[in-house]
């Protein structure tokens, strides 16, 4: 993602999770980015940027897809997911926001969960600003920090 507002926004909400997410048991909170296929059909793009991303994810990490006919969460639900990874011994918890085509079958097959932020689509720079901050925001539920209101 380049240098702007949104970036700014991400970096704000993930050094303030790395910070609080200590408490609740977080070791660390990062980005991968990955160049969009250009591979000529959807499926083709899809398949070869699912290929990409879970072949860097760590062996037996959990993954989250983020799509629009995803579970919708409150962040309480979505904090308590989290939760429950954490003390089931999840070391690896691998959010994925899919390319401009969504996300290829092996993905979505591979994924424990899938999320939605409702039924729009969100700009790819947006959902991660917006993905950094319910990660915080599910860290300070988790730590009992006044962050969020009911």
């Amino acid at each position: 993602m380049k240098s702007g507002p949104e970036a700014d926004l991400l970096d704000t909400y993930l050094t303030r999770a790395r910070q609080q997410g200590r408490q609740a048991g977080l070791s660390a909170v990062s980005v991968t980015e990955f160049a969009e296929s250009r591979k000529p059909d959807a499926t083709a793009r899809k398949a070869e940027e699912a290929h990409a991303i879970l072949g860097a994810c760590p062996p037996g990490a959990t993954i989250v897809a983020l799509d629009e006919r995803g579970q919708t969460l409150t962040s309480q639900q979505f904090a308590d997911t989290l939760r429950r990874e954490l003390d089931a011994g999840t070391t690896d918890l691998v959010f994925c926001i899919g390319g401009p085509d969504g996300h290829g079958d092996a993905l979505h097959t591979a994924a424990r969960l899938t999320v939605s932020f409702g039924r729009m689509s969100w700009p790819h720079k947006l959902a991660r600003a917006m993905l950094g901050e319910q990660i915080y925001r599910a860290v300070t539920i988790l730590v009992n920090h006044p962050y969020h209101r009911e």
